[in-house]
């Protein structure tokens, strides 16, 4: 029976825990049996919460560096047993960072091959995030958020001190996990289930995500594009209903545009979710009209027929005045989608509310439509779109959150 290493290799807050979930996910989904030993957690348990001092994590802790070795080669042993009792994939989520724990790793897990896999974000908008997030671990508890903020940063410090990027081991592959991209590889033909692993690496991976439009604005009534409107008496009503829905619906995560609108959309949703994350991304902004904002069609017609004409000859490659076009939405859409997966994480559930324009163009991710047909992709205002996505699933569904048609 065939049996694998795979060690995770990364500075903190580069995606690794999330990546060796996606990696059990995906691979127990194959019908192998794998499990992940996690070295924090290990500490964790073993250590309590005086390990989570900077200190703890110094170069020139000595003793700091023996426990968090002893730690490392207990996991490795644990691992080893695992695959020695049956089991056939055993993923070590730790660092990794040094030649010398690396070198360990080999001389202590040698009976089956050893696949390295380093995580890589360089993004300092995520990473700033990502860091807050970790600083909300029970381990940080007895500390103020910015206290804890500043403890993880002086961790990532001390790890950069010791870090070496992979390059010289027999088996890596190295992958960009914002973008889900494999950046270098150097693969035996020894690994076992490397083609499933490879596919995983690349794959999306959405559990529940749940794409809304805001509900009915101001402009919506008058027909104007654009502006900052804010809901009007039926879009409340709309908002309302939508947190009704998912009032029983985990939901850790919500992502809105920086307009009035969508923040609106999403006020019930929070009120009845007070432990959920909410994150405005610029990147979710409805597509920019330049000159013609806060204008109505007819008027565009007629004080800029030419304009006019020509969006209508053409909507997708269509570019307003000073403004943008879904020719030129798609790469900030793009990036703020793949900062929504990143943030959010394994995260049961996430919510995005956004506008038409934008919503076409996380849909058109997803849906296998021309680019032309990007801009009539149907985004109603009392429906969403339910998506799941990983390397052996996809779905993608339109859900009414309310019986109510003139919603």
């Amino acid at each position: 029976m065939a049996k694998l290493y795979i060690a995770l290799v990364g500075l903190p807050a580069r995606g690794k825990s999330l990546m060796a979930e996606r990696l059990l996910e995906g691979l127990s989904a194959d019908g192998l049996r794998v499990k992940v030993f996690n070295n924090g957690d290990l500490r964790r348990a073993e250590l309590g919460a005086r390990s989570a001092a900077p200190e703890f994590y110094s170069p020139e802790n000595e003793l700091g560096r023996q426990r968090r070795e002893l730690i490392a080669e207990k996991n490795m042993q644990l691992a080893r047993e695992f695959l020695d009792q049956g089991g056939q994939v055993a993923i070590l989520d730790a660092t990794n960072g040094s030649r010398a724990r690396r070198q360990r790793l080999e001389e202590l897990l040698n009976d089956a091959p050893l696949l390295y896999i380093e995580c890589i974000n360089n993004d300092p908008e995520l990473l700033e995030t990502s860091i807050r997030r970790k600083a909300k671990l029970s381990e940080f508890s007895h500390l103020s958020l910015d206290e804890a903020i500043r403890s993880f940063r002086q961790r990532i410090e001390y790890y950069e001190q010791i870090f070496v990027p992979l390059g010289e081991e027999r088996c890596f592959v190295r992958v960009e996990t914002l973008d889900n991209r494999i950046v270098d590889e150097c693969a035996c033909s020894d690994v076992p289930f490397y083609l499933q692993i490879r596919d995983i690496l690349i794959s999306d991976w959405i559990r529940n995500l749940f794409l809304v439009r805001h509900s009915e604005s101001e402009f919506n009534i008058q027909r104007r594009i654009g502006g900052n409107a804010p809901l009007t008496p039926r879009g409340q009503k709309q908002a309302q209903a939508l947190a009704d829905h998912f009032r029983e619906i985990s939901i850790p995560f919500i992502f809105t545009s920086t307009r009035l609108r969508s923040a609106m959309t999403a006020a019930p949703l929070l009120k009845d979710h007070p432990d959920s994350i909410m994150i405005a991304l610029p990147e979710f902004d409805e597509i920019s009209a330049g000159v013609c904002d806060g204008m109505s069609y007819e008027e565009i017609r007629r004080a800029m027929p030419e304009e006019y004409a020509a969006r209508s000859d053409n909507k997708y490659t269509y570019v307003y005045p000073d403004g943008e076009g879904y020719v030129t939405l798609r790469d900030r859409v793009s990036r703020g989608f793949r900062k929504a997966l990143f943030i959010s994480g394994a995260a049961p559930g996430t919510i995005i509310i956004g506008h038409q324009a934008i919503n076409r163009m996380i849909l058109s991710l997803f849906m296998y439509r021309r680019s032309g047909a990007v801009p009539y992709i149907y985004v109603p205002q009392n429906e969403y779109f339910h998506i799941v996505a990983t390397h052996r699933k996809k779905l993608l569904e339109l859900v009414s959150f309310t019986p109510d048609a003139s919603f």
